[in-house]
């Protein structure tokens, strides 16, 4: 058996555990296996592909996944004096692992103690997820085709979800028609999560159904069923694609919201602490974002280089420059952690789109901010951030009509999702601006019910409400936008809202006619 030691530390590379002294260190199989090829090649540089061979062999992951395990081990490593700088980052190169190796690389197996595999500490992975062979229910062999481009269609729409590990095709395909254990194949795979479904054809109509599964506790976290005809292939099976992977990924998202919210701090990486920033990050007022802005300072200290850390970071400055003060250093840093997500983030559609909208917002950069968000749309065409932010902006600039119709389709994709009521924002913008101001009004309400403490839907709701000539309604739904922001004014918000005087307008003349403060 192999046993690397290392300064204080002893690696057991069959048991897979660091070990200090007698203690057994909270370090994953994924981490010890990349410490391993970094400790027998030290002083040299491993590149990013060879550390995710040695820790996902056969697997395709996103390189995301390789920097948490990284600053995983660093935390470990940084217990010991000097410790933090013993991994090195050698960029567009990899890592180097340049700390203190004990007398001899390899020493016998009594220089670590055993361990009783059942007392492994858990792993500490982002959040993984097999898609499995959909069955085929037609009775004809033939369409197995159609199953199984389905299912492709859909491992490539999640595994452009950046904070999401997505097992590769021919490693989930090996159960195809075979009886399928969740949690054996869970185990196997070292997957969390696990999207099963089967496919009923008769004639031109298709039934699909698909189901989402956390396999360590069996729990259904989402299933539905989908009855289309067909009349070309290649769309439809694009459409349903886009379809599960817009309806699932809020279902994820909660469930791993719910996951971490059990766990320990002690035990929290960077991913974790972008999980429990997200509830303050997007409630879009400066109280909630001062709640959120200490955890990713945090995941940036333990990952500097995460794009979706400095792109929520950006959107916390944001909220807190309009509507905490207007102060010229929150404009400035949420701009600075806005091109660092875009420098940063060049495959990640959420930081991108968040990236642009504080752009456009923040830095009235709109060219620069569509180009951000066509990016983003050529990496994930479903993703939520990315349809109901750029419609915003695209609301707000006048071009309302794709503004409508990328808000609609987030809202038919992302029915589920508790933060869909971005997409009614945009809404209410674009119709507003379109003088239709009962559909206006329909939407601004809607996100007053889902995130009753954000204060310039109440403005947005009041202005459609008095140009419906319900102008005590309009009025008292004023006052409550100073009682939840009480430095509201009209200028302070062109400041950041006002990207076309054109668009905003119309906004200002209904706001003063309903008492709010120029």
């Amino acid at each position: 058996m192999a046993i690397h030691a290392f300064g204080p530390f002893c690696l057991d590379s069959e048991e897979e555990i660091l070990f200090r002294g007698n203690e057994a260190l909270p370090l994953g199989r994924r981490a010890v296996a990349l410490l391993r090829t970094l400790v027998e090649r030290s002083g040299r540089p491993v590149s990013k592909d060879a550390l995710i061979d040695a820790a996902w062999p056969g697997l395709a992951i996103e390189d995301s996944n390789l920097t948490v395990q990284i600053a995983a081990l660093r935390r470990v490593l940084a217990e010991e004096p000097g410790g933090d700088g013993w991994i090195e980052t050698l960029p567009r190169r990899g890592y180097r692992f340049v700390g203190p190796l004990g007398k001899a690389e390899v020493v016998e197996q009594v220089a670590a103690p055993h361990i009783d595999p059942s007392t492994r500490p858990e792993r500490d992975d982002r959040p993984s997820i097999a898609v499995l062979p959909f069955t085929n229910m037609s009775g004809d062999p033939e369409q197995d085709y159609f199953a199984d481009g389905t299912v492709e269609e859909i491992i490539t729409g999640l595994s452009r979800i950046k904070w999401l590990s997505v097992i590769s095709r021919n490693s989930s395909f090996i159960y195809k028609n075979k009886p399928v254990d969740l949690k054996e194949i869970a185990d196997r795979l070292s997957v969390r999560y696990v999207l099963g479904g089967g496919i009923r054809k008769s004639g031109l109509r298709v039934r699909i159904t698909a189901q989402l599964v956390d396999a360590t506790t069996g729990a259904h976290l989402w299933a539905d069923q989908y009855d289309r005809v067909v009349e070309d292939v290649f769309a439809l099976q694009d459409e349903i694609a886009m379809c599960v992977v817009g309806a699932i990924e809020p279902s994820l998202r909660k469930a791993e919201f719910e996951r971490i919210k059990r766990q320990r701090p002690s035990n929290f990486t960077a991913y974790d602490l972008l999980l429990r920033s997200q509830q303050f990050v997007f409630a879009g007022m400066p109280s909630e974002a001062a709640k959120a802005i200490p955890l990713l300072e945090e995941a940036l200290t333990l990952e500097p280089e995460y794009s979706a850390a400095h792109a929520y970071l950006s959107w916390c400055f944001h909220s807190r420059f309009g509507r905490g003060g207007l102060r010229e250093e929150d404009r400035l840093a949420a701009i600075h952690h806005a091109r660092a997500a875009v420098r940063l983030g060049n495959d990640d559609a959420t930081a991108l789109a968040i990236a642009a909208l504080v752009l456009a917002y923040d830095g009235h950069d709109n060219v620069t901010a569509i180009k951000v968000f066509d990016r983003a749309m050529e990496l994930s065409s479903c993703n939520m951030f990315v349809l109901c932010w750029s419609a915003a902006i695209l609301a707000w600039t006048g071009k309302a009509e794709l503004a409508i119709e990328r808000a609609q389709l987030a809202l038919r994709l992302g029915r589920f999702d508790p933060l869909n009521w971005r997409a009614n924002h945009a809404l209410s913008v674009a119709y507003f601006y379109r003088q239709r101001y009962s559909e206006a009004a329909d939407a601004a309400q809607n996100v007053v019910d889902a995130n009753p403490v954000y204060s310039l839907p109440r403005a947005i709701l009041a202005g459609a409400l008095v140009r419906l000539g319900r102008t005590d309604a309009a009025k008292a739904m004023a006052r409550t936008v100073l009682d939840r922001e009480p430095s509201f004014t009209i200028r302070g918000t062109a400041r950041y809202a006002e990207l076309d005087s054109a668009v905003f307008k119309p906004f200002a003349d209904a706001w003063r006619e309903v008492g709010l403060p120029d």
